[in-house]
């Protein structure tokens, strides 16, 4: 509460302080109030684990219903702390929100992007958008992510020319029947209804892969083996790179 009343005095928008509002008019003996500061991506997906987790252990999840709806309007960026520059949230060829980009007067950094989800009850089970078709918009996202002309060219030259030779228009949707047949089957896991699932340390238990590969194979293909033996004092092996 503190935090949203020095947003107040602050003189910041009266909308700041509507949350504070809303909470007196609908608040009841015994409800709790949960509030978070921080970054918006670490309080949202912080909060979302107290929801999730109360609403299993207070046993609020409806098993037998079936609710669908789509998320839109995602932001076209988010921002990576590591490496200190934006990234593309969905990927770099979603196209941005045009009412956006031409109010912003083709600053995509704040923009929306034309992208969707699907979300039956609370898992995403299919996911798309609407792709660039523009060059000029193309490399307006590669700069925005630090993406030079030069590395644009190097890595996607072949793009960009087509979106001067007339691409159209065009996006799609993609759909995960796998997800759908664990949510139908009650199933914990997607790996107890793919025919042959991989463990956590990605080897498929039916065929042993990956498996070795012989020294021919790899001559064939220039790539070598090479074995270390592991640093004294953690014991006998040796490490493949």
């Amino acid at each position: 509460l503190s935090y949203l009343r020095k947003l107040r005095h602050a003189g910041q928008p009266p909308t700041a302080a509507a949350p504070l509002q809303t909470l007196h008019m609908h608040r009841h003996q015994g409800d709790l109030l949960l509030f978070a500061a921080g970054p918006a991506p670490v309080v949202n997906k912080a909060l979302d684990r107290v929801r999730q987790y109360l609403a299993k252990d207070l046993n609020l999840i409806h098993t037998t219903a079936h609710h669908l709806l789509w998320v839109t309007d995602w932001p076209m960026f988010e921002y990576n702390e590591e490496e200190q520059r934006l990234e593309a949230l969905h990927h770099p060829f979603t196209a941005p929100n045009p009412q956006d980009y031409q109010a912003a007067g083709g600053d995509l950094r704040n923009a929306r992007a034309l992208a969707y989800d699907m979300v039956y009850n609370g898992v995403e089970i299919g996911g798309g958008s609407l792709r660039i078709y523009r060059r000029d918009i193309q490399q307006k996202v590669f700069d925005a992510i630090g993406l030079t002309a030069e590395e644009a060219e190097a890595k996607f030259g072949y793009l960009l020319d087509c979106f001067e030779l007339g691409a159209p228009p065009h996006g799609g949707i993609a759909f995960g029947l796998d997800r759908l047949a664990m949510l139908f089957a009650g199933a914990p896991s997607i790996r107890d209804v793919i025919a042959f699932p991989k463990t956590t340390q990605a080897q498929c238990a039916l065929t042993g892969a990956p498996a070795a590969v012989a020294d021919a194979q790899l001559s064939e293909l220039h790539v070598a083996v090479v074995r270390e033996r592991a640093a004294a004092g953690d014991g006998e092996g040796a490490a493949a790179h």
